[in-house]
């Protein structure tokens, strides 16, 4: 298989005196409740950390039991404890998507086969790529870099008896309404949260894995104790209570609105946006992306390139979507470069 650095992320493109349209982090800090329940939390640190109260709170936001949840250090831990605690024969990653999982899975001596879902029909989802023996699979939805929404019953066509599906939905609270959502539970369906994105926690490193609770308790019997810090629980507690939720859907809402926003501004410039993007990030495909990208930089903004991705190479580009202001300047960027 083609080499690809696995381990690059957008964070790596972002810099000083930089506009960040690399990272999909939607917000620039935590609201002031977020970071007010935070602060109120510094004088228990000398404790140990528990996730007990934040394993009620995302049981109750799902509905689901406390036996069906694993709290993690981000949803990017989860990656690392399915590799540790599962030996698959043939774990599969649908591409291009984040590359963690298959990095994890590399790590822990897995060899890994890539379904590489095709630009040409918008990378949708084709259940029929994934070879039959495949008994650990991995997909996210909505799927980073390609914004593609699967719809929830292409996914649940890849459930089977032996084979434990894995969905990455860090992404799906900034769906208004959560739209095809597996988090309410399906056999052999494994389902990670990350709450790094809306709430502009990437720093904390807060998230967790829904599943059945035979899978979770082998999850949590290879995940390194005290993980999760004290401050990752109260975030997890607070960004799970109702008025978060509301909260979340209207970020979700108005982040709906800005990327049409900028897909109508990419595509007036001729700029060629990729499948139906449904996420808080769009992917696009320019001539001599790399080049563009450069000279991107050096107008002020970091773009997120897209060759470090299975299935993707350097003429695409992944961009997080901002509000106006900001999509406004950087198209009158992208028109003066181009």
């Amino acid at each position: 298989m083609p080499e690809y650095d696995l381990h690059h992320h957008g964070d790596r493109e972002v810099g000083p005196g930089l506009v960040d349209l690399a990272v999909n982090v939607r917000l620039p800090r935590p609201p002031g409740w977020l970071r007010d329940e935070l602060a109120s939390a510094l004088d228990s640190l000398a404790a140990y950390p528990s996730t007990v109260d934040a394993t009620a709170a995302v049981a109750a936001r799902h509905g689901r039991r406390a036996s069906e949840v694993l709290v993690t250090a981000g949803a990017a831990e989860a990656f690392t404890l399915l590799a540790s605690a599962f030996r698959p024969r043939h774990a599969v990653v649908v591409h291009p998507q984040f590359t963690e999982p298959e990095a994890a899975l590399r790590a822990a001596g897995h060899s890994v086969s890539r379904v590489i879902l095709s630009e040409a029909d918008g990378f949708v989802l084709d259940p029929a790529l994934v070879p039959a023996d495949a008994d650990l699979v991995f997909v996210g939805n909505p799927t980073n870099p390609t914004s593609v929404l699967h719809p929830a019953s292409a996914l649940l066509s890849l459930a089977r008896p032996g084979r434990l599906l894995v969905v990455d939905e860090a992404f799906l609270d900034a769906i208004p309404g959560e739209a095809e959502s597996l988090a309410s539970g399906f056999a052999g369906v494994v389902v990670l949260r990350s709450l790094t994105k809306t709430w502009g926690l990437a720093g904390l490193r807060a998230g967790y894995v829904l599943a059945s609770a035979d899978v979770v308790e082998r999850l949590r019997a290879v995940q390194v104790p005290w993980s999760v810090s004290t401050l990752a629980g109260v975030a997890t507690v607070a960004c799970c209570r109702p008025a978060a939720l509301e909260e979340a859907e209207k970020l979700a809402i108005a982040a709906e609105s800005d990327r049409e926003y900028l897909v109508s501004g990419l595509t007036a410039l001729g700029v060629t946006v990729l499948g139906d993007p449904r996420g808080p990030f769009v992917l696009v495909r320019v001539p001599d992306g790399a080049s563009l990208r450069a000279r991107l930089r050096e107008a002020g903004y970091a773009v997120r390139r897209g060759d470090t991705f299975p299935g993707l190479g350097p003429d695409h580009l992944r961009l997080a979507v901002r509000d106006r202001v900001t999509t406004d300047a950087f198209l009158t960027a992208v028109r003066e470069i181009s």
